[in-house]
């Protein structure tokens, strides 16, 4: 039997496998990489964001720094998706500050009695408003509590996953999800208006 067929019968190759060839500079490898986690990252950077065209510039430089960094991740149970999702966490908030600054620069700028076009839209949007409500609420925990709701909770990382991923136990874990939902809720209460 061939290499190629035994791999046939046991399914594809884990990310871990994947990774070590991607270290190489298999392209083929990266590729298929992207093509596993490609949704999954976009929905993520989606909910970070609630922005389509953010989620697909986020999910762009998110793949563009594996490339980058290939061989240099950590993986989790052999999966590369917490990996990504970390990095792609890191550049939503860089991109959230850097968005800030031009925005207060805008303010300053721009007369205070003209709206922006693209508030009207957005505020037509329940959905995508709510979600902004709860990313900017994010923004505004702690740093550890912050990592947590971006992983667990908007990411669906695991508990035991994203335990390994902050080396921390799963028990601190669980009771930081539980304290953060706790906070977001404060932070976001529901309108029944």
């Amino acid at each position: 039997m061939t290499e190629t067929t035994e791999r046939a019968d046991v399914g594809p190759p884990p990310d871990a496998h994947l990774w070590d060839r991607i270290a190489q500079g298999d392209h083929a490898a990266f590729t298929e990489l992207f093509e596993r986690h490609a949704e999954a990252v976009w929905n993520y950077a989606y909910r970070l964001t609630a922005s389509w065209s953010q989620a697909e510039d986020l999910l762009s430089a998110t793949f563009l720094t594996a490339w980058r960094k290939r061989g240099q991740a950590q993986l989790v149970r052999d999966s590369a998706l917490p990996w990504l999702y970390t990095v792609t966490a890191n550049r939503a908030r860089t991109e959230w500050r850097a968005s800030r600054r031009a925005l207060r620069l805008v303010a300053r700028l721009a007369p205070q009695h003209e709206r922006d076009h693209a508030d009207e839209v957005a505020a037509r949007t329940d959905a995508q408003r709510r979600l902004a409500e709860v990313v900017a609420a994010i923004a505004e925990l702690p740093p550890s509590e912050r990592e947590i709701a971006q992983l667990c909770l908007l990411g669906d990382v695991s508990t035991a996953d994203a335990a390994t991923l902050l080396g921390i136990a799963e028990s601190s874990v669980r009771a930081r999800v539980a304290r953060t939902r706790a906070r977001l809720r404060e932070l976001t209460p529901e309108d029944n208006g």
